[in-house]
């Protein structure tokens, strides 16, 4: 598996973000009453998950230090995947949430876009915080390349070209 990209990430939230722009635009445009609320909740759950990613990752990363005498193999994998999906589940909901917030914030003349906004905008501080939580927690899992206790040896390097 190999690193996730912070590029690709700031890309998938920033193209996310345009589409929702978009399609908030359009939807208000086209006479939509009210765009939708974004819960409060949001935030908390996206707090938790990455108090959840963390956690996990951090049993993983006391076992690279030797502070953690044993850890399934199948678990660290598993963090390392849970690591993986939550960049870009942050970086998912940083764009949509972002989108809304930018909408809302030029829409200042829809009733209660101030108070959406701000929500969209705190909801937005809680997908960022789950990105990079999940990209730290992917360094975490890394696993370190081997000691080279010998040095590597190309094949028939090691005969005597005296003798033959």
């Amino acid at each position: 598996m190999s690193a996730t990209r912070v590029r690709t990430l700031v890309l998938l939230a920033v193209g996310v973000a345009a589409v929702t722009w978009w399609a908030m635009r359009m939807m208000v445009g086209r006479g939509a009453a009210t765009p939708p609320d974004v819960p409060w909740l949001v935030v908390v759950v996206e707090l938790l998950i990455a108090g959840v990613v963390a956690s996990m990752g951090w049993a993983v990363r006391q076992y690279q230090r030797g502070k953690r005498p044993l850890l399934d193999p199948v678990r660290a994998a598993r963090t390392a995947v849970l690591a993986k999906a939550s960049c870009y589940t942050g970086a998912l909901l940083t764009g949509w949430y972002g989108g809304q917030a930018l909408s809302l914030l030029t829409d200042a003349d829809v009733p209660g876009s101030t108070t959406r906004a701000a929500a969209a905008g705190l909801a937005v501080l809680g997908a960022v915080a789950l990105t990079v939580v999940g990209l730290v927690v992917e360094h975490w899992c890394r696993i370190p390349p081997p000691d080279a206790e010998e040095p590597a040896v190309p094949r028939g390097a090691d005969l005597d070209p005296s003798v033959g």
